[in-house]
């Protein structure tokens, strides 16, 4: 018997990826992508036709709960990844943060508990973290709003732990650390470095270089998703998804420069700098918890990683705006 799932923010980066694992495993995916009027799929259009074929395409909106509520309708498991994620853009609006992160998974929430959704997985974020405390940053660590973005997500996290307590709902916190990869924007540094080097620019223009991540490719981050839905033991549970290795951005710039164009400069360019007390230092992620429950660890290095993300975007190069700053 087929297990049916449905995956929110399915249209974007890692929910499209999520989706083709799903698919995979023999689930029956619905998959929620956000309504708009070009009628876009988002991500889920570059998918094979084998793979579109195999899906439910549900068009809505997070924020509505009316939608969310028919889109869960004979699901026994929800993936919730639809979020608004970009930390420069929560700056101006935060509002839309809050309606979206919070309200979004509180719709979700509320959807999966009269339903009696069997497993609820809600993604978090290594963001909600802020700068390392101590390292490898584990699930024990203090939680620290360092933007609007990661304060939503802070309290996304904590309504679901309130459901799980107070209604003994089957839920789990998966908290991935950076994912980079195909279909990434470029509001996201990978991406950014990757497009300004094939767009043939000589100066790589990014924002601070010191800060360190943990960075994990995007098929490990949705099979780390898989792999915490078949065990029960992680019911109840806030999980990271790691790699426990970190690099600093000037690093991975560099990285990336001496396979694409080792003449290139590297530029800090003021625009793009967070304030101070917003730009999170420094993420380690501790992959323990997640290995002690689940079969998952990594299966790419990050030369890999990037290898492959290379060879795609320079296939999709035509899909990113090279010449502006994406926020």
């Amino acid at each position: 018997m087929y297990k049916t799932a449905l995956v929110t923010g399915a249209d974007g980066f890692i929910g499209s990826h999520l989706v083709e694992g799903l698919v995979a495993e023999g689930y029956k995916v619905r998959a929620f992508a956000y309504y708009n009027s070009f009628n876009s799929w988002g991500w889920l259009d570059t998918l094979p036709q084998e793979i579109l074929k195999e899906i439910e395409v549900f068009t809505g909106d997070i924020r509505d709960p009316n939608g969310v509520r028919t889109a869960l309708q004979n699901i026994d498991e929800v993936f919730h990844l639809a979020a608004l994620i970009a930390i420069p853009f929560s700056y101006h609006s935060p509002d839309s943060y809050v309606d979206t992160n919070i309200k979004g998974t509180l719709n979700v929430l509320q959807a999966a508990r009269d339903l009696a959704t069997k497993r609820v997985l809600v993604t978090s974020t290594s963001e909600v973290y802020g700068t390392a405390q101590y390292v490898p940053i584990d699930e024990q660590h203090p939680f620290q709003g360092q933007s609007p973005y990661s304060a939503t997500k802070i309290g996304a996290d904590r309504l679901a732990e309130s459901f799980y307590r107070s209604f003994a709902m089957p839920i789990t916190i998966v908290r991935p650390f950076n994912t980079y990869g195909p279909r990434q924007s470029a509001r996201a540094v990978i991406p950014t470095i990757i497009t300004q080097l094939l767009a043939g620019k000589q100066e790589i223009q990014l924002g601070a270089l010191t800060p360190t991540r943990d960075f994990n490719f995007v098929k490990d981050t949705a099979r780390g998703f898989i792999e915490i839905a078949k065990s029960e033991r992680t019911i109840g549970e806030e999980i990271n998804i790691a790699t426990q290795e970190e690099i600093s951005i000037g690093q991975l710039a560099n990285e990336i420069v001496q396979q694409l164009n080792p003449q290139a400069k590297i530029i800090c360019e003021q625009e793009r700098l967070r304030p101070e007390k917003s730009e999170v230092n420094r993420l380690l992620g501790s992959n323990a918890k997640i290995k002690q429950l689940t079969n998952w660890a990594p299966q790419y290095t990050l030369a890999q990683g990037i290898a492959e993300t290379i060879s795609w975007t320079r296939e999709n190069l035509d899909k990113f705006k090279t010449d502006i700053y994406n926020i």
